[in-house]
This record gives structure tokens, sequence and C-alpha cells, in this order.
């Protein structure tokens, strides 16, 4: 294949150019790998170099293994994709499967990256509650898969890893992979990084089910050609069944979907701390790829696959990438003045938003002082915007200083929800996303 002329090269420079310690690259047809590379430093300090037999931690590659494993025990008869999920649950519509496995749960964006010992200080209870009816909106969520993960377990009497190991991956010859906080070998595993080059040490979540896996890219390129052998043709179908997210992109059973002329790709990408993984299928031309990197950075992992895509699939859409269903618009609320609060686990938050003719918005948040910052729109929200404000909760002062809110104009007001955050880990490490419901109103 032409595409990996200079591809030894090409990766020296881009490690280089974006300070990502290491890249593993390898390539699938038919079932078979016939490409597997690796790139750089698996461990800087070391001077340890990787390997094509170098495991790396997958994050939200994690997701289309949680998927398969729901799938194989609905083809099992132990789960039915379309029925609510069973047992007891807090929500007032309760979503099936399917809905979670197509992020349509209703639920909203979260994850709780925690580097101490165990158990982890946030409660996610507070955060997994709904934003919208299950069915409707697309809205990228650990939530959703983390329920997917209780139910494998529910129906199959097993523990996730378990599962996954028995049921997928030495089905599939998948020799290294796992689902673990942190990777136990026996292959060597590469550090994880972040953005700017320090060792991330062990990382827990609340959702291993949606991010906590690791493999080797040859393992990766393998299981996104050889996994739909594991299904009923029906089912197999159904993974690439993807109701839309934008105009050229779907989201089906655990795989960002692109049809494009008569011919699919199906994909997953994958980022946390110290990882930036991705994961293609072309099913049509039965070609598969996997591009995985040991840095919070995905600039090193979106150019190497890029540059192979151009020439393996030219139609390729570079949305698989960051898949989004929401997009910029300008921002036209008129100026004026909100207040209300953002309610959180230890109370309602004062909040107040000063919106000013020049498109900023001055932010008041509790009793610190104010921030203007600029504000946009989008299709879903009036007003958008980030600020470094602290919101002064128990939770988020753990490891999330940044603040923002997505509102739209609603009954006379204003309605949505504030986040608290940490805007990357080029400085400290990356902490968690907790998103609160938030209400304003006209004020004086």
């Amino acid at each position: 294949m032409s595409v990996f002329d200079g591809l030894d090269e090409f990766c020296g420079q881009v490690l280089a150019a974006h300070g990502c310690p290491s890249v593993s690259v390898a390539v699938a047809q038919g079932e078979e790998l016939v490409f597997a590379r690796a790139y750089g430093l698996a461990d800087v300090a070391a001077g340890r170099a990787a390997t094509p037999e170098t495991v790396y931690g997958l994050a939200s590659v994690t997701k289309p293994f949680t998927a398969l494993a729901v799938c194989l025990a609905a083809d099992r008869g132990l789960i039915d994709l379309d029925a609510p999920l069973p047992g007891t649950h807090p929500w007032a519509a309760v979503p099936t499967p399917r809905q979670l496995m197509q992020q349509r749960g209703g639920f909203p964006g979260y994850y709780d990256f925690y580097y101490g010992a165990a158990p982890l200080p946030i409660d996610p209870a507070f955060y997994r509650r709904q934003v919208r009816a299950p069915g409707s909106d697309f809205e990228y969520s650990n939530h959703g898969y983390r329920e997917l993960g209780r139910l494998v377990e529910q129906a199959t009497g097993l523990p996730l890893r378990t599962y996954l190991r028995e049921q997928i991956a030495e089905p599939l010859g998948l020799t290294s992979f796992d689902l673990a906080d942190a990777y136990a070998g026996p292959a060597p595993v590469a550090e994880r990084y972040t953005a700017g080059g320090r060792v991330l040490p062990d990382c827990l979540t609340s959702h291993p089910s949606a991010g906590a896996g690791w493999a080797t890219a040859g393992d990766i390129a393998l299981f996104a050609r050889r996994s739909a052998g594991l299904l009923r043709p029906a089912t197999a179908a159904a993974v690439l069944d993807g109701p839309p997210i934008n105009e050229r992109l779907g989201y089906g059973l655990g795989r960002v979907v692109q049809r494009e002329g008569g011919s699919v790709i199906s994909s997953h990408g994958g980022g946390m701390g110290g990882v930036a993984a991705m994961m293609i299928d072309l099913p049509d031309r039965e070609l598969s790829l996997a591009v995985l990197a040991n840095s919070t950075d995905k600039a090193a992992r979106d150019a190497v696959v890029l540059h192979l895509m151009a020439g393996l699939a030219p139609e390729f859409d570079p949305g698989h990438l960051a898949p989004a269903s929401d997009r910029t618009r300008d921002f036209t609320l008129a100026p004026g003045s909100w207040a209300g609060h953002v309610e959180s686990p230890d109370g309602e938050i004062p909040l107040r938003l000063d919106v000013l003719p020049d498109r900023r918005v001055r932010v008041t948040l509790a009793d610190l002082a104010p921030a203007t910052v600029p504000a946009i729109a989008s299709d879903r929200w009036d007003v958008r915007l980030g600020t470094d404000l602290q919101l002064p909760t128990a939770d988020a002062r753990l490891n999330s200083p940044s603040f923002g809110v997505e509102l739209r104009a609603e009954d006379g007001g204003l309605a949505g929800r504030a986040a608290a955050y940490k805007n990357g880990d080029r400085a400290g490490l990356l902490g968690p996303y907790l998103l609160h419901p938030c209400r304003l109103l006209p004020a004086g």
C-alpha cells in the first residue's frame, strides 16, 4: 500500500511538532494485520521505545467493546435492546439499551477523573439526571455507557471485565486487551503524558465501561475488523445503523457512522489524560485502522489519521475525530441582565449575567469578582461562554476550576446548564466535567 511510503518520516515529524511521546499505528486487511509499527518513546524517562506490542490506554474506544458486549448478550436472549432498562431507576422515562448505545438516553455530558486512592470523592448520582426524553436528541455521555456496563453484569452474572475478556477478546484473538484503572500486563505499557509532557498517575473514574480499556493498536484494528463476526447478521447491521448527529455522520451502537456513495466508514475516538486513540473500519473494503498515542493532546493522533485516510479513503469526514451535533451561530441575545441560580449538590449558587452590547457578558458567580468574557451561540443554545471563575462547591473545588454556561431563551428566562471543568492539563491534571441545572430570569 503506497499510503505507507514515507510514513516513518511523517510520524517522526508529527511527534516532534506536537511534543507527543509516541504513536502506534496498525492496519488490518480482511481479518489479518498487514501493517503494525510504532514511533517514539513509550517511557521518556527510561528511554524505552514504543513497539507494536506496546499497550496504550483507549479512553472512549472502550465504548465499542461495551456496546458489543450488550449486543452479544442480546443475541443470546439475555438483554432486550428495545425494552426499558430492567430494575428500579430514578428517572421519569427509562431509556432502552439501544438508546443508550446510540447516545440518546437523555443524559448530559460527564466525566470524573481522579488521581488519588479509591473511593472516588464525587458521587455521580446528582449529575446522572436526565435532561431530555430518551430517544430524542443526541448527546455524548459517559453516564449511558456506565449504565450499559452495569446491565451486562446484571444480565450475565459476570464482571464486565471478565465478560469482555472471555466473550470478546479471547474469541477474537486480542491478547493484549483489558479493562482496568491501570494495566497489569503482561505486555509493555505506554506511560501516559499530559499535553505539557508530565507523567500522569493512575486514573480512577466512576464509568470504566465508557473509558477504561487498554490494548495494542494491532488488537484495536483486529477488533474493528473481526467483531461483527461474533454477532447475528441483523445485529451486526444494527451496529452501523446510526441516527444522524449532523449532516454527514450518525452514531450507531457504539460507532460513529458515515455513509458516502453507498460505502460505510465507522469509527470511534478516545481522549482523556495521556490518551489519544482512534479506531476506524471500512467494512466494504474489509479494511481497518488504529492510531494510538500517549498524550492528552490529540494533535499528533489527528495528523496521522488524516494522513493515512487521505490515501485509504479520501471521502473520510474529519468530523470523525470530534463528532459534533451543535453548530455555532451568531450571538443575537439582546443586551440586558439576567439573574438566578445554579443548582448544585451543595445548594443553590447565585448567578448573574449582564449581556453587553459588544457580544460580551459580565458573569457574577456567588460572591466572586465579576468576569467579562466573549459569548457565542449555537443551534441548541442562545448563549455559551466560559470563564476562569471557580464554582464554590466541594465537587468543583476538587479539580474543576473553570466555569461555563449553556443557556437558551425559554418561558421568559434563560434555562440550561452550568459546567465546572478543568480546561486541559498543560498545568495540573485533567479534572471532572460536572454539569448543573441553571435558570435565570430578567433582572433590573
